[in-house]
């Protein structure tokens, strides 16, 4: 996929810091910041959308796996799920807007009847809806939907994402029928994303990767975590994606994986730790880089940065199909520990697992972690980050995703070649 380079300096560090004005706050730096985001281009314009063809395939595939785990129908609520299988996004109010997948049949909706116009302005995925009133039960409308899709014993699966409240109301109304996780449903379909899937990433991290740029000429001595996360935010939007988040720590700060409460401001030779994403039709993106400001990293800081690319590298390596995805925090664990740091989650070291997998949620399923036995196979993406925290000095994390090939992994995001040099 072509790259865009408008801003044309790919190095913050050594040597670079000064070129891109990042030192002080002169009438030139704020210039320079004002030319480079008005210089950014839209770079969304060739994105294709998910079609309705393959959501159609993809409610095929739920209903095979509901037939092999004897499942009659899986229950969705407003959120991920719902989008992903028809499309819809549907805000998830205390008036439920669900949809039943019946294990053979078309896709159904119970919908609050003032919305069934807007809804059906954007159902693609069956036509069915089940209306109820202001002052009827939405759980009644869900029990005769499920009788008259035949569905009169069984059991139903739940998608994780369904709230206990409209469970518990439907459950009441259908006490014949038994309940179990949709997890056997919807984690085989969602942690296999197709070529269409896997283009709408790679879309979002482009975007991120230009936009942590334009974040990275924000920084100036004395600025705060908020001046960087607002340039991105602004980045990400000004070339056509949702911002995600934006978050950056300076120096002690950067050891804690999650951030800090304490005021900071940045300072000459401070690391910088950043960890940014934005969504593209739905898909997300999620890049972390480590850097040095404005100064000549120290030998301390050299050996930190280089000792994460190693265990990262390393994580990379071990990511091979038939393998369990446990390995993968293993191999770039072992990186760490070889060089005196944990055992296990211990700090200083790695306090988090290696990777997550991402998809149309920041965090999905294919985590890389201890015990996750779930071997790795085509098409599936996860970050590999293998953080380092050193509480009361600094942290250090390299976050790039993988998806896999049949070849093997493949990354979205180029590692950092160096602590000088955050992109190739």
């Amino acid at each position: 996929m072509e790259r865009r380079d408008f801003i044309n300096k790919s190095t913050i560090g050594v040597g670079a810091a000064s070129l891109l004005g990042l030192g002080s706050c002169t009438s030139k730096t704020m210039n320079t910041q004002k030319e480079e985001m008005d210089s950014i281009q839209l770079m969304t314009n060739d994105v294709v959308p998910i079609s309705s063809e393959e959501r159609k395939v993809r409610v095929k595939k739920a209903q095979q796996l509901m037939a092999e785990n004897h499942i009659d129908a899986l229950l969705l609520d407003a959120g991920t799920s719902l989008k992903y299988f028809t499309g819809i996004s549907w805000w998830p109010s205390e008036r439920p807007m669900l949809t039943i997948i019946p294990v053979a049949g078309d896709v159904i909706y119970i919908c609050p009847a003032f919305e069934v116009e807007r809804l059906q302005e954007i159902i693609t995925i069956g036509k069915k809806v089940y209306p109820w009133q202001e002052d009827e039960s939405p759980y009644k409308q869900v029990a005769l939907a499920l009788k008259e899709a035949g569905i009169t014993s069984g059991t139903i699966g739940i998608e994780e994402q369904l709230r206990f409240f409209i469970f518990d109301g439907i459950k009441r109304e259908t006490p014949q029928l038994n309940y179990v996780s949709g997890d056997s449903v919807t984690i085989p379909c969602r942690i296999i994303k197709s070529d269409a899937e896997i283009a709408l990433m790679q879309k979002a991290t482009d975007i991120t990767v230009e936009a942590i740029k334009i974040g990275f000429l924000h920084l100036q001595e004395g600025c705060a975590p908020s001046d960087f996360s607002s340039a991105v935010a602004s980045a990400h939007q000004r070339m056509g994606a949702r911002h995600d988040f934006a978050m950056a720590n300076f120096g002690e700060a950067s050891a804690f994986p999650h951030g800090s409460i304490k005021p900071q401001r940045l300072k000459k030779g401070d690391i910088v730790l950043v960890d940014c994403g934005c969504t593209v039709e739905g898909y997300n993106s999620d890049i972390s880089r480590t850097i040095v400001f404005d100064a000549v990293p120290t030998k301390r800081q050299i050996e930190i940065w280089n000792l994460e690319k190693k265990a990262q590298a390393a994580g990379f390596e071990s990511a091979k199909i038939g393998k369990a995805l446990h390995e993968v925090d293993a191999a770039a664990r072992k990186v760490l520990t070889d060089s005196g740091f944990g055992p296990g989650y211990t700090l200083p070291g790695l306090p988090h697992r290696t990777g997550h997998g991402i998809g149309m949620d920041g965090h999905e399923w294919g985590n890389a972690v201890m015990g996750n036995q779930r071997l790795i196979e085509p098409g599936m993406c996860f970050s590999i980050e293998p953080n380092i925290s050193i509480i009361g000095e600094f942290g250090c994390r390299l976050e790039d995703c993988v998806y896999i090939t049949k070849n093997g992994p493949q990354w979205f995001s180029i590692p950092s070649p160096a602590i000088d040099q955050p992109f190739v």
